[in-house]
């Protein structure tokens, strides 16, 4: 091994760490185009024509509360069997394919049919949301803890380039599809749709190959459902015992609720101030090409101040954005208030996945991910509850904000109550 080889390992950039980080890359296509563009407009604008915006919003929220409901049931049973086994690349593959499946089928779902566009809809989430379960728990199969944050971020940081990358070329199909051979901007938005599909396929293949899994001494011989209830039971029975993870979990809920809530309410906010649909949807790209090199220097200095310090400047920074968000009046203060919560909303996420895998039971990260990740769908729950809520009780869009500082805080008290050293049973 030559000396700048040594150096780069000695640093937690490897063949594998590339590889697990690219799935990032891949599936945020799917999180940025789909969920966050790609489906509210053409469900509103195509599959839900001639019906009222509030139909099309009801139809949304109940479809994404019935995925939420299904990830937050199997997301610890998935991953509680597949430590049992020692097959979460498995998981992950399968997991993966159906939603990329499922995304690209959504580019022959025709006009008006929105019943099957919310049914083909939820098994892709579905696929998305169970596939990171497994993602995130291979984190400790590819580096060493002390690597973990680094590491961490670097797929934060592909995937918001990745994504950013995707997003730009469908804007672009949308507004001249005859540059690319396509009749209009229906066809248009069904070939995004299969593009996403390819995308994540195509650069889930590194993973496969390169990334090692470890695997766990308990082996499930018969019975593998029934048996991974009961250790499901069995650990949520003694969960106490595991205080880092307990409450780092609860504080993580609280900041994460409000992290989610900035991101998918950004535009909302944006609408209601008065802002064009092109300036808000021009934002959203900023955020996500700042996110790349700023999130993958967030990983580098908390190598140098540790996770935790780098989660609490984040909270500092989205507490600070609120605030000037009330007062805020022009585009141009909200673009650089998408840069800067591009500058650390990827950090936040990547370090407290970090943090997370540095001191859950390394013999069990298929099953402690899977509570990580009900947790995470948790989180979008309780951030939306919020801002609803704010939105019955005034019409001002400032009090959506208001509501989110308490999140922050109390999410950042908590995180000091979490010991830094690997969590016993």
């Amino acid at each position: 091994m030559s000396i700048e080889e040594s150096q780069t390992e000695s640093r937690g950039l490897t063949r594998k760490t590339i590889a697990w980080a690219f799935y990032d890359w891949a599936n945020s296509a799917f999180a940025l185009s789909v969920l966050a563009v790609l489906f509210p407009l053409v469900l509103g604008n195509y599959w839900s024509s001639g019906d009222g915006g509030a139909v099309v919003t009801v139809r949304l929220g109940w479809i994404t509360f019935a995925a939420s409901v299904i990830v937050c049931i199997t997301a610890p049973i998935f991953g509680t069997i597949a430590d049992a086994g020692g097959y979460r690349k498995k998981f992950l593959f399968y997991l993966a394919l159906m939603g990329a499946i499922m995304t690209a089928a959504l580019g022959l779902v025709g006009e008006g049919n929105w019943p099957l566009a919310l049914g083909v809809y939820m098994i892709a989430s579905i696929g998305y949301y169970n596939s990171t379960v497994f993602y995130d728990s291979l984190l400790i199969d590819v580096t060493e803890p002390q690597h973990y944050s680094f590491v961490s971020t670097l797929g934060f940081s592909l995937g918001y380039l990745g994504g950013a990358v995707l997003l730009a070329l469908h804007l672009w199909m949308v507004k001249s599809p005859a540059t690319f051979g396509l009749a209009g901007i229906s066809e248009a938005f069904s070939m995004a749709f299969v593009s996403v599909g390819v995308w994540w396929v195509v650069f889930l293949i590194p993973l496969l190959f390169f990334v090692p899994e470890r695997h766990s001494a308990i082996e499930v011989t018969s019975g593998a459902i029934r048996a991974a209830y009961a250790e499901l039971s069995g650990t949520l029975h003694h969960i106490g015992k595991y205080r880092n993870v307990a409450v780092f979990l609860g504080g993580y809920w609280l900041y994460i609720g409000g992290v989610f809530t900035v991101i998918f309410m950004a535009v909302n906010y944006g609408q209601r101030l008065g802002f064009a649909d092109q300036d808000l949807v021009f934002a959203l790209l900023i955020t996500n090409f700042a996110g790349f090199p700023a999130t993958l220097l967030y990983g580098l200095a908390a190598r140098r101040y540790g996770a935790k310090a780098g989660i609490y400047f984040a909270l500092l920074v989205y507490i600070g954005t609120c605030m000037w968000g009330m007062v805020m009046t022009t585009v141009e203060e909200f673009y650089i208030m998408a840069v800067t919560i591009g500058c650390v909303q990827g950090g936040v996420q990547g370090l407290s996945r970090s943090l997370y895998a540095s001191i859950i039971p390394p013999d069990q990260p298929g099953e402690f991910f899977g509570y990580y990740n009900m947790t995470t769908k948790f989180a979008h729950v309780l951030g939306p509850a919020m801002v609803a809520t704010a939105a019955m009780l005034s019409d001002d869009p400032k009090w959506v904000l208001l509501v989110l500082m308490p999140l922050f805080f109390c999410g950042g008290f908590l995180l000091t109550l979490v010991r830094l050293r690997p969590a016993m049973p």
